[in-house]
């Protein structure tokens, strides 16, 4: 059954002055996405999702004004058409984007793609991760796009707050005491700031276009979650991938990266601070806190399952991931070990 739009397509077309063809882009758990074909353009929309939604959460307008900002900065984001805040135009603001052509993959596997070519895309995600570091976030306007200090007492603080609100009375206690123990943890072991930076937030194999001609990333995606803040958090969240199993979110952890052409997480890190980003060490509070942040997003998933939210078909599963993240963070934190490349 074909996927319907949660707006009324006809009110786009009064906006737009045209007709338009919808087509779902079926990725993603967060902001619905269609693809727009509006008489000779080829446009992206994402908007929040309907219903009532976290305050904090499904921030369309963040992700315009940060893509917005990376327009000429080396960063390979899709060119901005126009941001609507009128939430009456289609029911939620929204923003509209040209369509950037590549493929994007949920498993970081890269099943589709020859070993050489493997090897390249990590290698040039890495290059685009430190280029995204390296902007200069005050110059290009971002300068109150967060706070620039205490990045990580913030994050805490958040994904804390975010626990509370999506954890219900259906959750196994022991399940429920376990994050709380995580979430104490944290809070008690902030590390020391790197040098504050744009974060994506997300930054993973299924938020990056790439394309084949060259094996390159043509297009970073998803910058829902993005502020300014310490940069090892993003490598933390794309290293994270490399001790989740392929049927953990499409992980490494098991398969032979050498015969895929996949680099190892150690030369991911090695490309990507050969390339101008963060020298500051990786310890196990930043690798452990991207699991426990996770299983905190996959709860809120759940939640939004719950109330009829969901953005994905399927959404129920990938939310019921959330206990599994909430081990591996544990069993992190139990080895005291961090990545040395």
């Amino acid at each position: 059954m074909a996927i319907q739009p949660d707006f009324d397509p006809h009110r786009l077309e009064t906006l737009l002055g045209e007709p338009v063809q919808l087509a779902p882009v079926t990725s993603g758990q967060s902001n619905p996405t269609w693809f727009v074909t509006c008489g000779n353009r080829e446009l992206v929309l994402r908007k929040k999702p309907s219903g009532v939604t976290a305050a904090s959460a499904h921030a369309v307008d963040r992700e315009h004004r940060v893509m917005s900002a990376l327009a000429d900065s080396g960063v390979p984001v899709p060119r901005m058409v126009m941001m609507e805040d009128d939430a009456s135009v289609i029911g939620t603001p929204f923003y509209l984007m040209e369509r950037l052509y590549g493929d994007v993959s949920d498993s970081s596997a890269l099943p589709d793609v020859k070993a050489a070519d493997r090897g390249a895309i990590y290698l040039d995600a890495a290059r685009v991760l430190a280029e995204l570091h390296r902007v200069d976030w005050q110059q290009v306007g971002l300068g109150d796009y967060g706070r620039p200090s205490d990045y990580y007492t913030r994050q805490v603080r958040r994904w804390c707050r975010q626990w509370e609100a999506a954890k219900s009375s259906a959750l196994d206690p022991q399940y429920a005491a376990r994050i709380d123990a995580l979430a104490a943890w944290f809070a008690a072991n902030i590390p020391a700031e790197s040098p504050t930076t744009i974060v994506h937030g997300d930054f993973r194999i299924g938020n990056v276009m790439y394309g084949l001609t060259p094996a390159s990333i043509v297009g970073v995606l998803d910058w829902e979650l993005s502020t300014l803040g310490d940069p090892l958090s993003d490598l933390s969240h794309w290293l994270m991938f490399y001790d989740l199993t392929p049927d953990q979110m499409g992980g490494l952890a098991g398969l032979d990266l050498a015969a895929l052409g996949i680099p190892s997480a150690a030369a991911f890190l090695d490309q990507y601070r050969a390339s101008g980003g963060c020298t500051a060490p990786l310890t196990v509070f930043h690798r452990a806190f991207a699991m426990f942040r996770m299983a905190v997003i996959l709860e809120g998933i759940t939640a939004r399952v719950q109330s009829g939210q969901a953005a994905h078909d399927d959404a129920r599963a990938v939310g019921a991931l959330a206990p599994q993240f909430a081990r591996l963070a544990e069993t992190l934190l139990a080895s005291d070990t961090a990545l040395h490349p």
